[in-house]
Formats: C-alpha cells, sequence, structure tokens
C-alpha cells in the first residue's frame, strides 16, 4: 500500500470543529495538517493539506465532535450533520465500536435564511425538525475501523483489496442509514472525516460460563432500502426490497476463535397494504393489479448471494384476516418452485393460544436438521476457517416484530448452545441462569428496539423473551404499547413517515419550493376534517355534563342524555367511517421511488 494511500484509509476518531461566519473547519486532533474546510458562502467542501494550527482560527471558537453523518439540502441551503456526543459498547475484533448519544446539526449556508419568507422559514423548520426526528430514534452505531454493515463471514470472503477502500466506500449500501447525505459532499477525500452508521441494535457483552470468559455479542442491522413506519410501509417494492428488513447476527468470540450465526426478517414479499384508517387493526390487503410473482421472485434471488438457502418461517395467522396472505405467499413459493427456497408455516396464535407457548418447540424440532446443516460460521486465528453458514432462516410476522424476535431468539439459543459446546465452553451445552438471564434480556431489549424504530412502541410479548414464560402483567404491558401504537399509527406515523423519506433521500427538497414557497407540507383541510370531531368532543362533552351534574334525573334530562349519546354515535360512527380522512398521511413523495398506489391512496 503506498503512502498516499495509507493516508488516506488513517481513521480518525476525535477532531476540533472551528465555526467561523464564513467557515466551517473540521480539523483531526492529531494532525492538523489536514483540514476539511466548508465554505459558508460559495458552498464548497474542499480537504486541505497545507495547514498548520497557526492559519486556523483562535481555539476559542472550536469545539469537539467525533466524525461527520453527512450533508442534506433542505430550503435553507445545505445543512451539515456531526456527531457531537457517542458512547463506546465494546469491541468487536478487537475494534472499537460506539453509539450514537448526540448530533448536531448546523447550516453550511451563512445567509440563505435570512432571504426566505416566512412562510419558508417555517417549512424549512418542519424540514429540521424530521432530521432530528429520524436522528432521536434509537439507536445509531458505527465504528472507524470495523465494518459493521458487514457480518463476519462476508467480511472474511471479501479480496484483500476491498479493505483497502476507505470504509465509507465499501460499507453494504442497505444497512448505511447515512448513504445519502454522504453522497452530497463534492470532495472524494473525506474518507477520514465521515462514518457509515447503521440504525438497529447491538450488545456487546463480557460473559463467564465454566470459569471461561468470552465476548458475546448481537448486532441487529435494518435495511435502509424500503425503510418506513409500520402501517405505512408494507411489503415489497418494484427492486425486490422488503419493509422493515433486518439482519441479526449473533458473535461469540473466545480465546481466538470467532464464530458468527446470521438470522433475516422482513415483510412478506408480496404487494400488499395495510393503510391505518382509525380501526385498531386495519385488515392487511393485497394489491392484485401489480405482478407478485415478479416481486416474490426477484426479491429472494437477490437475497441468495448474500445468504445462500432460504428457509422461510412464516408465523402469521392462517385463517381470518392474515389468511388471505398467507395463502397467497404460500402459492407463490410454489410457483416459484426454487430449489434453495424452503417455506415452513407456523400459525403462531393458534398453536399458542392460551398460553400454551411451550408449543413453539414444536418449529424448533421441525427445522432442528435444517439448522444443523446450515452450520454456523467458525473461524480460528490466522483466518483458518473451521465452517461456514450455508443458509439462513427467513422470519416473518405479519408486523416482523413481537413474534418474529421470540423465534428467532429461540433459534439463537440453539445455535449459541451447540456453538458452546464445540468450543469446549459448555461440555454439555447448557448455559447457567446467569447467564441465561443475560441473554433473555439482550434478545428483550433487541425486541424492543428494532420495533421502537419500526411501529414506535416496544415489542409486545417480551415477558416470554424476558423470562421464558406469559405472564399477566406482560399481558397487561402489551395492551398498553397496543394502544400506543393504535395512537401513533394513525396520528404520528406521517410525519414520521417523511422524516425517513427526506433522511434517506426519497423525497428531495425541490427547487420550486425554495423561489416560490409550495411545499407539499401545506395542506388544506376540508370541512369533516374539523367538524366531525368538533362535534365527537362537544357531545361527550354534554354527555357527561348530562351525567354529573343533575340533582336528579327527569324526563327532560334524561332526554338531553339520551340526544348527546345518539350524537356521539352518530359522530363516532362516521368519523369511523371517513377514518383516513383524520390519519396523519405522508405528505413527501417521489414518483420515481413510491409506487402509484401508495400516491393514490395515501397522498
Amino acid at each position: 500500500m503506498s503512502r498516499e494511500m495509507e493516508r488516506l484509509l488513517t481513521p480518525y476518531d476525535v477532531f476540533y470543529l472551528y465555526m467561523v461566519p464564513e467557515k466551517f473547519y473540521v480539523v483531526p486532533v492529531n494532525d492538523f495538517s489536514k483540514v476539511l474546510v466548508i465554505d459558508r458562502v460559495v458552498g464548497t467542501t474542499t480537504v486541505q493539506n497545507s495547514y498548520t494550527e497557526e492559519k486556523l482560527p483562535n481555539p476559542q471558537c472550536r469545539t469537539v465532535i467525533y466524525g461527520i453523518l453527512g450533508l442534506i439540502n433542505l430550503l435553507g441551503g445545505s445543512y451539515i450533520l456531526f456527531i457531537t456526543e457517542r458512547k463506546s459498547i465494546g469491541t468487536i475484533s478487537g475494534q472499537e465500536i460506539y453509539q450514537i448519544v448526540q448530533t448536531e446539526m448546523l447550516p453550511c449556508s451563512a445567509f440563505k435564511e435570512r432571504n426566505m419568507s416566512p412562510q419558508q422559514v417555517t417549512m424549512n423548520q418542519q424540514y429540521v425538525s424530521m432530521i432530528t426526528k429520524v436522528l432521536s430514534t434509537p439507536y445509531f452505531y458505527y465504528s472507524y475501523t470495523y465494518d459493521l454493515t458487514y457480518n463476519m463471514q462476508r467480511l472474511y470472503n471479501v479480496q484483500p483489496d476491498f479493505l483497502q477502500t476507505p470504509l465509507h466506500e465499501r460499507a453494504d449500501e442497505r444497512f448505511v442509514w447515512n448513504k445519502n447525505i454522504l453522497n452530497q459532499f463534492n470532495s472524494s477525500d473525506i474518507g477520514g472525516f465521515c462514518v457509515p452508521v447503521i440504525h438497529g441494535f447491538v450488545s456487546i457483552n463480557k460473559c463467564t460460563l465454566n470459569g471461561k470468559s468470552f465476548l458475546w455479542t448481537l448486532v441487529s442491522r435494518r435495511s435502509c432500502k424500503r425503510a418506513g413506519t409500520r402501517l405505512f410501509t408494507r411489503g415489497v417494492d418494484a427492486e425486490g426490497n422488503v419493509a422493515n428488513f433486518v439482519e441479526t447476527e449473533q458473535i461469540i468470540e473466545f480465546e481466538g476463535y470467532q464464530s458468527s450465526f446470521v438470522q433475516i426478517r422482513g415483510s412478506i414479499p408480496l404487494y400488499w397494504q395495510q393503510y391505518p384508517n382509525l380501526k385498531l387493526k386495519p385488515p392487511p390487503k393485497i394489491i392484485q393489479e401489480n405482478n407478485n410473482m415478479e416481486a416474490v421472485s426477484k426479491h429472494f434471488k437477490s437475497q441468495e448471494p448474500y445468504y445462500g438457502y432460504q428457509v422461510i418461517l412464516n408465523l402469521i395467522d392462517q385463517h381470518g384476516d392474515e389468511g388471505d396472505i398467507e395463502k397467497a405467499y404460500r402459492t407463490s413459493i410454489r410457483i416459484l418452485n426454487s430449489q434453495r427456497v424452503q417455506y415452513e408455516a407456523f400459525d403462531f396464535h393458534k398453536e399458542c393460544r392460551k398460553m400454551r407457548w411451550d408449543r413453539l418447540q414444536i418449529l424448533i424440532d421441525r427445522v432442528a436438521q435444517t439448522q444443523d446443516a446450515f452450520q454456523t460460521f467458525l473461524l480460528l486465528q490466522k483466518n483458518k476457517l473451521i465452517s461456514a453458514q450455508e443458509g439462513v432462516f427467513r422470519t416473518n410476522c405479519i408486523d416482523c416484530l413481537d413474534r418474529t424476535n421470540v423465534v428467532q431468539s429461540m433459534l439463537a439459543k440453539r445455535s449459541l448452545c451447540i456453538i458452546l459446546k464445540k468450543l469446549g465452553i459448555s461440555e454439555v451445552g447448557e448455559i447457567d441462569n446467569a447467564f441465561e438471564y443475560l441473554f433473555k434480556q439482550v434478545w428483550a431489549d433487541n425486541a424492543d428496539i428494532i420495533s421502537i424504530q419500526y411501529s414506535g412502541t416496544g415489542a409486545l410479548k417480551t415477558d416470554f423473551t424476558r423470562t421464558g414464560k406469559r405472564t399477566k402483567v406482560g399481558m397487561l404491558n402489551d395492551l398498553y404499547n397496543t394502544l400506543a401504537r393504535y395512537y401513533k399509527n394513525n396520528f404520528q406515523d406521517g410525519f414520521r413517515q417523511d422524516a425517513i423519506d427526506l433522511f434517506l433521500g426519497n423525497y428531495k427538497v425541490s427547487v420550486l419550493e425554495k423561489t416560490n414557497g409550495d411545499s407539499p407540507l401545506v395542506v388544506k383541510r376540508g370541512w369533516k376534517f374539523f367538524m366531525f370531531p368538533s362535534l365527537l368532543v362537544i357531545s361527550m362533552a354534554m354527555f357527561f355534563c348530562n351525567v354529573i351534574i343533575p340533582a336528579e334525573y327527569t324526563t327532560k334530562s334524561l332526554l338531553s342524555l339520551l340526544f348527546w349519546g345518539s350524537m356521539i354515535f352518530i359522530t363516532f360512527t362516521v368519523t369511523l367511517r371517513d377514518g383516513p380522512l383524520f390519519v396523519d398521511k405522508p405528505r413527501l413523495y417521489n414518483k420515481s421511488v413510491v409506487d402509484l398506489h401508495y400516491q393514490k391512496n395515501v397522498v
């Protein structure tokens, strides 16, 4: 490797940010000769190598940052995003892994906001709050030296020259959530300043079992290719990407050995929808006019280079509202007739009704032989490969959250026991109470975080993951989360979907918004939007007043109760009938990346 290439690949982990009205200077703390200069007047970014500390602004106008996330263009011009606080959570392969704790967003254009109209200022503030919303959703992770977007087996299989490419250029685009904003830089020599980040969950734990110490790590990587919220983003897109796709990797590091077991989850790869409409559980519906067989084929073919043989574990109901989706999925896989795709259906709710969660073992036993055939990735020091994982379990329920996480944790535990025995950590392949408790807590935390990222609330059924049994307290917690999901999915997720689309580049702020203030954020509401909810609130208030105030009930007061009760029923029924009108819908969309059905039914 040349000296220049080695300099370009050298990672920096702490920077000084100098801020003056005309420019930003980003300087590695230990290397003042290399400076990223952001001209706030011209709007350019350049890396300059001729600086010395004496040429930089006064140290009083500097602050410490830990990397650059990227640039994004809004109504107020370009904004740069910095990591201002981080937390080390441990190491993988000896490389430090960080969780982002705090970020800051600063305008690159020093004077542009002064030329905006009051309406444009308001719209720009909404865009800024969207970016802040995404970055405040737990959790984002990164490393200066380890590629978190690749699992261990894929890292082992890459060519040596691949590792000589800057981290932000070689990272797997499926999992790089700031890829869009990194691409906005006009300088190619930014590798030492920028970091690719993943969204998901990482837990690194130092464990001891039978007197032997090892590292046990869980990494969940969320795909950004069809990212969105629970009810607004379902199914598959034209490229074969599915909603809520997550790759979860369980890693063991022990005395030079490295083991990795990978599972995936993702929405059923058909064109289907379940848009919020004020009902507690809107029925899922297949979009018949789209080519579902092409979507299924494209999805599984795109996954094969990454994961090999794929076993589908479909946990949705086989009857009722979910039944049509299950039948269509089963039929599509049969027609696909791939020797590399296997379909296993397990009606979770039917099999485990009346809290018979022990029956989940039926599914685990059914796929045990396949799991053994898949093996796990196992590497000895000096890159000696002992075994490779030959296939993957692709688990889904309707949301790919609650039921999915329960089954994935059981498969992970089985894999863990096998590898602990193989490594000689546990002679009989069992784990003690302390480690089992840790295992359950981490998997339940993983469930909660992935659920918050997709649905807005913690996961359901985590009492089983945490304790190994279903409890009444857990059921009450599920009721609370169900009601919270209902509220957020109906009245907050339009904004959250817009925030994700803006951050990922699915929506670009247009030139027209900057010149005439014509923004999709401005929505005119019809009279129904204001009248029916107002009537409902007034009717409820009057009804309860007529219940509480009278000292005794007369014919007049009873008739008044009947009237206001009828008004509640009528206005509630009409509001529910026109439910989609009152839902918080996404307002930003891009015709090139959003299917026509989405535009017609939601926007």
